[in-house]
Order: structure tokens, then sequence, then C-alpha cells
């Protein structure tokens, strides 16, 4: 594996303050904002906050067919003991599944949809690739929350990406209302990287897709940029469309109605920003979690 000069130092025993981020957010120059399907301002606001949000961006009827499949998953015994598989702390319910778009022939071909990989494309001005892909679930009552964090100083010290040239589409499969612990996002927090203290355990996504606890940030760099810039929750019904910049800082709460809230999440990387060796100095994570056998350009699948 090509080892790079770290740019993002993160997991390191004395904390270091937060510095603004050295890529860019939209990777296309000034004459390819005029492109379609993004328009200049959507992009212009993507730039400014670190994501867009579309209500109903697919229909309800389209989403029927994985809402479906969503429910068999549940009661699939077989799918829970698989190791991208991830179970709520001492519970048999299930929080995450990861590698769907492996696992399901259909949402492999979600990640694929015109609608949303020519706006990926646009964003991130390259051919791209899935790196990870799963779906978050959060049932009625017992559905933990996810602590605040960017996904790529994980990415980046677990997993090798080594510049911000990735996003993330979490697509809302059952509705996210104010009270079920919907996606939170801290705008404008994409701008600056957070150095995040304590040495990586080996394995150490074992432990963290439940309950994370390294890489996390600091309690004094969150406070100043939620202050600085507040909190959104995006919501809407099933089929609703979150797109985030790797670096967005992003977390969400317990449910604590009897509503489940589930959300698909598809992590598109550039094709000239693949994997190196781990930063943190430890072996790779699984495929299923960083994908490092097939880093092939998606081609457009129509309906």
């Amino acid at each position: 594996m090509r080892d790079t000069q770290d740019l993002f130092p993160t997991r390191l025993e004395r904390k270091l303050g937060m510095f603004e981020r050295i890529d860019p957010v939209i990777h296309c120059n000034d004459k390819q904002r005029t492109n379609v399907p993004l328009s200049k301002d959507e992009l212009d606001e993507f730039d400014e906050k670190g994501f867009l949000s579309f209500e109903s961006f697919f229909d309800q009827e389209e989403m029927q067919a994985f809402i479906q499949e969503l429910r068999e998953y549940e009661e699939d015994e077989d799918l829970k003991l698989s190791e991208g598989t991830i179970l709520e702390p001492g519970k048999q319910e299930i929080r995450s599944i990861f590698g769907i778009h492996q696992i399901s022939d259909r949402f492999s071909r979600l990640t694929r949809d015109p609608r949303l990989l020519t706006m990926v494309q646009q964003i991130l001005c390259s051919d791209v690739y899935i790196h990870q892909s799963r779906i978050n679930y959060k049932p009625g009552f017992k559905g933990k929350g996810f602590d605040w964090h960017s996904d790529f100083e994980t990415w980046h010290s677990e997993d090798g990406m080594p510049r911000m040239r990735s996003l993330s589409c979490s697509i809302i499969l059952t509705e996210n209302g104010e009270f079920n612990g919907p996606l939170m996002l801290i705008p404008g927090s994409h701008k600056y990287f957070i150095p995040c203290v304590g040495r990586t355990p080996e394995d150490n996504y074992k432990e963290s897709l439940k309950s994370q606890s390294i890489g996390v940030p600091d309690t004094s760099s969150l406070k100043q940029l939620m202050l600085k810039n507040d909190i959104e929750a995006p919501k809407g019904a099933s089929g609703s469309l979150v797109m985030f910049e790797c670096n967005t800082l992003h977390g969400s709460n317990m449910n604590m109605t009897c509503w489940p809230r589930s959300n698909l999440f598809f992590v598109y990387n550039s094709v000239d920003n693949t994997l190196h060796s781990p930063y943190c100095g430890n072996k790779p994570r699984p495929d299923f979690l960083a994908a490092r056998k097939d880093w092939s350009p998606l081609k457009p699948k129509k309906r």
C-alpha cells in the first residue's frame, strides 16, 4: 500500500487545535459550476454549509421496494450474524448493516442512479466509486444515537483516505421527524479539521461502530463551531435526500419515540483519492467498511 505525507494529524497523545481545511469543497472550477444538475446557487450552498437537503428527492412509491427489503433484513437471523451487521450494545436490534450495495442488487443499482451520480461527480469533479455503504437503523424506543464526528477523520486515520474529496448521500427510508433521532449537522464545520486525542486500538471498529469514543472531537471545538454556526437537522418523508461533505460534523440523538428511523448511506470517493495505508499505523479495516478491492468508476444505471 502507498504511503504519503500525513496532512491531517489526529489520534495523538496531546491535543492540537483545529485548523482550516486545505482542500476545496467544490472541486470543479468556476466554468464547470454552471453545469447541471446542481445550480450555481446549490453548489455555493454546499460550499458554504457542507451539505444540501432535498425533500422527496425520490418518490415514496419508488422507495416501497427498498423499505420492504429493509423489513426482511430485520427478520434475517443469518444476516445478524454477519460481521458487517452491527447490533445495538447489549441488544439484538440491528444498529447498522454495512456493505449493503454488495448484499442487494436493488441497492447496488441505486448507487449508480444518474440522479445521484451526476450530482456527486459534479461536486467531486471526477469519476467515483463506493467507499462504504450502510443502513443505519433506529427502532422505536430502542435506537441509540451517534456521537458528533467527522467521517473524514475516521476514514483518514483508520482507512488511509488521503484528502477531503469524498461525500455521503443519506437517503431517508422511513420518515425522519423532529423527535425520532434525525441526522444533525453543524453548518460550516467542514471548513475546519479537528485533530482528536487518543491512540487507535487495534480493531477499534468492533467497538466504535457500536459506541464511538476514539475519533470524537473535543467539546471546546464543538462548542465554538456550534455557537458560530448553530445546528441543522434536515427532516422529511421517505425518499428525501441529504448530501454532506466528508468532513462535515454530524451526529444524532437516540430515538425516544415509537416511530422507527432508518437511513441509507452511500459514501462516494473520487478515483483520484483512493486509499493509502491507515495513518493511525494499524492494519486496514475490513473491506465492508473501506473498499480496497474495487475502485472501478461507477457507470450510470438507468432505472
